[in-house]
């Protein structure tokens, strides 16, 4: 098993489709068609579904996917090592935001860390919030970004910013004319469907903390859709499905359109932490990376 074969197979199985892996991968298709055969008849086991023109991963595929990950992380942090060893900024550094914070605040460090260090590649993988403190236990990312604080023995962290949560509804929702007076109103007013985050957001989980905070049961309300993506609930919103709460920087330009309306009751303000595992080494662009976003007037 070679560190070719394995970026192979994880760039197929990201892509579902082994053409637009090689390109990405600057590999012919047959060299990649070879590569994932390689694996599967050296060890026996059948790694993706061939159906009709298309590709799936099968169960021993979806089993395998995080191992590969996790060896092809340790084996990039380990030439990072090297490279600094020799004096040399350079490598890749792996990093995993949620969706808020990789959509809306990070991009802006990441092309300020690009100027200052340009021989070092951000390699920006985005899930929810339990999906990068996952990557970060795991070993397939170095730094974790993600909205709200994590009860983590394994991670440790700093708040790098704040954001504000905001409730919004579509312009024809009746709380653009009457709305709730309190947070405990939200379950009593018909505020009829909600659009939310699936759980383990970071968005879902501050809303939901709020509301139990003001003595609600989350479960009491509505939702009549669990959406993967900001901008699926933004869009569900503005359609006329409910209500939802959402970061003031998803919602800002859909409110200046007219396309949402800003309900004025008080949604919670969240930190958004770097995180880390606290036993494994951090590099040295891992801290340039935290260093640079943490100065007073970041480039």
């Amino acid at each position: 098993m070679t560190p070719e074969q394995l970026r192979v197979f994880v760039a197929v199985a990201e892509r579902q489709h082994v053409t637009r892996a090689a390109e990405a991968l600057h590999l012919a298709q047959s060299a990649a068609s070879a590569a994932i055969a390689a694996l599967e008849q050296r060890h026996g086991v059948p790694l993706f579904h061939r159906v009709g023109r298309g590709i799936e991963l099968t169960e021993e595929g979806h089993a395998f996917l995080p191992e590969a990950r996790a060896v092809l992380a340790r084996i990039e942090a380990a030439e990072l090592a090297l490279a600094e060893l020799g004096g040399l900024v350079r490598g890749t550094l792996p990093v995993m935001a949620s969706q808020t914070v990789s959509g809306y605040w990070l991009p802006r460090h990441l092309v300020g860390f690009r100027r200052v260090y340009p021989g070092v590649t951000v390699r920006l993988s985005i899930g929810n919030t339990a999906q990068v403190a996952a990557a970060v236990r795991g070993g397939t990312a170095e730094i974790g970004f993600v909205e709200g604080a994590l009860d983590d023995p394994e991670l440790e962290g700093l708040t790098v910013a704040t954001d504000q949560l905001l409730l919004v509804v579509g312009p024809d929702h009746p709380w653009v004319e009457a709305p709730p007076d309190t947070v405990t109103a939200l379950a009593e007013a018909g505020a009829g469907d909600w659009v939310l985050r699936e759980p383990g957001s970071g968005t879902r989980s501050a809303f939901e903390a709020s509301l139990r905070e003001a003595g609600l049961d989350p479960a009491a309300l509505d939702v009549a859709l669990e959406l993967p993506s900001n901008e699926a609930v933004r869009a569900a919103v503005e359609a006329g499905m409910g209500a939802t709460v959402i970061s003031a920087s998803v919602a800002a330009p859909s409110i200046e359109a007219g396309l949402l309306h800003h309900v004025a009751l008080p949604m919670p303000q969240r930190a958004f932490r770097a995180v880390w595992h606290r036993e494994r080494r951090r590099s040295r662009a891992a801290g340039a990376l935290l260093d640079l976003i943490h100065a007073p007037n970041p480039r």
